[in-house]
């Protein structure tokens, strides 16, 4: 099953889309589902397909061995005369992020590995945040290593903290914190938590990340589909 780690090397592409109506992510899933199980694109590595739970939508979180190899994909008859007109069709946005992974943490019992896989039926979270180009690094570091209490939590599995190189749909510098709760409740129960009952370190990186962030959009998904090359 593909993994999210700091140490690899490839290219994470995040694909953000939005729709207005359920029966058009039910659709947006299926047209999904038919491209990454037909993938056999040369530098793909894997896909991973999250449907949306708080607002409909979808994500795809997919791994590619360099950007070079994606480039081609975009440039190629089908992704422009097919699969984006297809896309552009029910959806409200479309956002095509280029990252490489700039931190990851996990709970203890975890073993520092992140897993994206339907079996595990993770509750994600998934929050884009605009930044300046020249606060970029330190949003990453108060979105990440900063949070140090956050494998304190009830039911946190996973933080993973993407730093962004270049997109279609978004304009300017970006970050994107992807974290994995083990219920929808446990996610909300951190979320909701008084600002009184938050730690010190807590209350500081969330003050950094207010004042650094230009913009933020967030949406929760589960796990349906992953497969790899090769499978």
């Amino acid at each position: 099953m593909p993994t999210i780690s700091a140490q690899d090397k490839h290219l994470t592409v995040l694909n953000l889309f939005t729709t207005d109506a359920p029966e058009k992510q039910d659709t947006l899933i299926q047209e999904m589902t038919k491209i990454v199980q037909a993938a056999a694109y040369e530098g793909w590595m894997s896909s991973t397909v999250h449907s949306a739970v708080d607002s409909p939508g979808t994500a795809n979180l997919i791994q590619w061995r360099s950007g070079e190899d994606l480039e081609k994909r975009y440039a190629g008859e089908e992704f422009k005369h097919r699969t984006l007109p297809v896309f552009s069709e029910i959806t409200t946005s479309i956002r095509l992020l280029q990252n490489e992974i700039a931190y990851t943490v996990t709970h203890p019992s975890l073993g520092g590995v992140v897993e994206v896989d339907p079996e595990r039926n993770d509750y994600t979270a998934i929050t884009v945040f605009g930044v300046a180009e020249e606060n970029r690094d330190e949003l990453v570091d108060a979105l990440g290593p900063a949070q140090t209490d956050i494998t304190d939590a009830s039911g946190f599995r996973s933080l993973s903290v993407f730093k962004g190189l270049r997109a279609r749909g978004v304009e300017g510098s970006f970050v994107v914190a992807y974290s994995q709760w083990e219920s929808k409740e446990a996610y909300d129960a951190y979320r909701a938590l008084p600002e009184a009952g938050k730690p010190l370190s807590r209350q500081k990186a969330e003050a950094r990340v207010k004042d650094l962030a230009t913009w933020v959009d967030s949406n929760t998904y589960r796990v349906v589909l992953t497969r790899a090359g090769g499978a």
